[in-house]
């Protein structure tokens, strides 16, 4: 396929031997637990994908981006979830790093080391429960002499197995008696994190999304990244830099499953030239959106209007896929689903986008009210 195939090439141009790797194992043993693929994205450069190159990294912008989360989507849903929760995690700390907050020297040299390093960054955030906004903080912060003490649990937690640096967002108390937003570097074998079973499907298991849980954690001052006043009303610019990411790249990752669906269809010339016509047409539209979305970011589209750019994009290709998948289902035929276990896997793969928060009912309101001229509030 056209795009799929553009996809592809962008992600050999950028991590060279990833896609190889990938595909020299079978679809269901990339994706069940215990899987190499993050072993094989960290030897092949994923870390650094979003890491300024002042920073030892790729510094690829967003239309890169998705489409190289498409093509690990395309062959392995699993790891595509997993490098979206590193990538937006990334692009929200350099982006904190280097235009809301200066960065200490310590800070400096721990994010050098990301790139080079092959450093793997979970999110302590709430990402995974579906009616939360995905900076709300998941864990508590006390503040002590040299810093903070961590208390609370993740779950799920993709990259909970693999991950070098956890990533906490905590509201802190101010003198004046306001809050703010801090984001925490957390070396993942810090005193006090665990790691417990959480995931029970076999649907994105690869993706090492169990939980992990934080009992006295200290975390020192020179790892706390500080963000801006927190205002319950307003996006402020840590909450955009987060959202417009992880919201754009969880989008493309279940675009690249849809995508490898579609393309046994095409390969395998199943139905009439009409029927292929459709689903072809029903991909590349999500494709679309997904792209527009990722160039006007790029081009510099910031702020609530890129907020409500990609809730718009996301809730609208989640639609889409539905309708892919049960179209790409019906056309590959009842012996492709009886004789492999990739058809249902990929189509099962395709619903998880659902799940990822905000959730359409809870966003509805405030996307009425934004279409109709008023502040946007997730």
């Amino acid at each position: 396929m056209r795009s799929l195939d553009l996809a592809r090439e962008t992600t050999d141009r950028l991590h060279p031997g990833l896609l190889k790797g990938l595909s020299e194992i079978p679809l269901l043993e990339r994706e069940t637990a215990g899987s190499p693929v993050l072993d094989i994205f960290r030897s092949q450069g994923g870390a650094g994908l979003l890491v300024p190159a002042a920073y030892g990294g790729l510094g690829a912008d967003a239309l890169d981006a998705v489409r190289v989360t498409r093509a690990l989507g395309a062959y392995s849903p699993s790891l595509a979830a997993a490098a979206t929760m590193h990538n937006f995690t990334a692009a929200m700390l350099f982006a904190l790093a280097d235009r809301v907050v200066p960065p200490s020297p310590s800070q400096v040299e721990l994010l050098s080391r990301i790139a080079p390093e092959g450093l793997l960054l979970a999110s302590g955030w709430a990402e995974g429960r579906t009616q939360q906004d995905i900076l709300n903080p998941s864990v508590s912060a006390t503040a002590v002499e040299d810093g903070f003490v961590l208390n609370g649990s993740k779950k799920p937690c993709s990259l909970s197995h693999s991950m070098n640096l956890l990533t906490a967002s905590v509201t802190l108390p101010s003198t004046d008696g306001s809050t703010s937003l801090a984001v925490l570097l957390i070396p993942a074998d810090s005193k006090g994190i665990s790691v417990h079973p959480f995931w029970e499907s076999p649907i994105l298991a690869a993706s090492q999304s169990d939980e992990v849980r934080l009992e006295d954690v200290h975390v020192p001052e020179h790892l706390v990244i500080r963000g801006t006043a927190d205002d319950p009303e307003r996006l402020n610019d840590l909450q955009t830099a987060a959202f417009v990411w992880f919201e754009m790249l969880i989008t493309s990752a279940y675009v690249g499953a849809a995508s490898a669906l579609t393309e046994m269809v095409m390969e395998r010339s199943r139905g009439s030239i009409t029927d292929r016509a459709a689903l072809g047409i029903q991909l590349e539209s999500a494709v679309s959106l997904t792209e527009g979305l990722a160039r006007a970011i790029r081009d510099g589209l910031a702020g609530e209007e890129a907020v409500a750019g990609c809730l718009t994009t996301r809730f609208a290709v989640q639609k889409a896929l539905a309708a892919i998948a049960d179209q790409a289902v019906e056309l590959l035929g009842g012996i492709a689903f009886i004789k492999s276990s990739d058809v249902a896997y990929l189509s099962s793969a395709l619903h998880p986008l659902a799940f990822h928060p905000p959730g359409r009912t809870s966003s509805s309101p405030h996307l009425v009210e934004y279409f109709n001229g008023g502040p946007l509030q997730i």
